[in-house]
């Protein structure tokens, strides 16, 4: 059974991997990302590549496919990542408050073929709507600390999904990780 390296350091990417049954260890990425792309589907590929390209160059592992991962969180064109502070993270969801924007999350996949890399990437985009937010509410969420290691300030998996009114496409790519379409994925890899 092939084995699996997580190019990542995210609690939530870890979870989905060890639910749905995978082996596999953590090596998270120590690259410093640089966005050469222009559009969100290139920019978390690309973004991707650059986490499992670099562990893949560092250990070179044979029987090993190295998983690199990314998300970001777009609104009418505008890439919301991660928020610097409070302040930063009330402006976001300020800003997707009764609005609806897209998740991407790209995966990269690295592993050793005939004594070559092979790479393959790809990615998932998923729309989320969330109902109208009251300050207070925001204020409240955005003081738990809870948004801080999130792109576009919320994690749909916590205290925020009280307020999603619907998504259109794989929750677990909202999530951080699209489980089920890097399973398949993985299937069409080579014995």
């Amino acid at each position: 059974m092939m084995k699996y390296i997580l190019a990542s350091a995210s609690p939530r990417r870890k979870e989905l991997l060890s639910q749905a049954g995978f082996a596999f260890e953590t090596v998270p990425s120590q690259v410093n990302e640089i966005i050469r792309k222009k559009s969100p589907h290139a920019i978390v590929k690309d973004l991707s590549f650059q986490k499992a390209w670099d562990v893949y160059q560092k250990l070179t592992p044979v029987g090993k496919t190295v998983i690199g991962a990314d998300t970001i969180v777009v609104y009418r064109g505008e890439i919301l990542g991660k928020p610097a502070g409070e302040e930063e993270a009330l402006d976001m969801l300020s800003l997707l408050a009764g609005r609806t924007h897209q998740v991407y999350t790209g995966v990269t996949l690295v592993f050793s073929h005939g004594g070559a890399p092979v790479i393959r990437s790809f990615y998932e985009k998923t729309d989320v709507t969330f109902y109208p937010i009251d300050r207070a509410d925001l204020l409240a969420y955005a003081d738990s600390k809870d948004p801080l290691d999130k792109a576009g300030a919320y994690g749909i998996q916590g205290p925020f999904a009280i307020h999603v009114k619907k998504i259109h496409g794989d929750y677990n790519n909202v999530v951080g990780l699209p489980i089920a379409r890097l399973y398949q994925e993985l299937k069409t890899f080579p014995d």
